[in-house]
């Protein structure tokens, strides 16, 4: 009896299979949580984009004479131009990912449009996972820092959008891959340097 191929196998057994969310997504890996920095990465592409129609309409600025055809033709090109110039740091925000498998915990950093890494670590690698939020702007703005302790070293990423959310993800799905793994609370700057501030008037008693 002939062996089977992998195009005689049954609808069945495709459909089985994990679906690939990205390119180097093993066949029998399942993605399990996907998350994104938080947009404010994109601050400055977007200042400096809106820039662009700013610079469209200075010639009918400099010289009203030349109407609103010019006006409204400059406007158009500055937002044509802004678009270009905000597109790097967008694409470098909505590719670059955080994948959670059960397997592994990947990075995918993409920086304009011709640079791409991943690194990637095993689930069974992470002893804690931690998060921190520091000052004003983090607070109002919902985002702050991951830290996750691992046997290979200290994996730290800035400017997570909803810590405490991702953190009690990846939580529940290391302790749903049989991993064990500690948290600690946020780290607050002000409580830190109370903390600290302590220890020095102990020593000097």
């Amino acid at each position: 009896m002939a062996a089977k191929t992998p195009d005689d196998e049954s609808p069945s057994a495709e459909k089985s299979r994990p679906q690939k969310y990205f390119e180097d997504q093993f066949d029998d890996e399942e993605v399990l949580y996907v998350f994104h920095k938080h947009p404010i990465v994109m601050r400055k592409g977007l200042i400096i984009g809106m820039l662009g129609p700013v610079v469209g309409i200075l010639p009918a600025a400099i010289k009203p004479d030349l109407g609103f055809p010019a006006f409204f033709g400059g406007l158009a090109a500055g937002c044509l131009l802004g678009l270009i110039i905000f597109a790097p740091s967008w694409i470098g925000w909505h590719f670059s990912v955080f994948i959670v498998t059960d397997q592994r915990f990947i990075q995918i950093t993409q920086k304009g449009l011709f640079h791409r890494s991943v690194a990637d670590l095993g689930l069974s690698q992470i002893q804690s996972v931690n998060y921190e939020v520091s000052g004003l702007e983090e607070t109002m703005l919902g985002f702050g820092t991951i830290r996750m302790q691992t046997y290979v070293g200290d994996l730290t990423i800035h400017k997570v959008h909803r810590p405490a959310k991702v953190q009690k993800k990846l939580l529940s799905i290391l302790r749903q891959e049989g991993v064990t793994a500690t948290s600690y609370p946020a780290v607050n700057q002000q409580s830190k340097h109370t903390h600290e501030e302590t220890e020095e008037i102990t020593q000097e008693t």
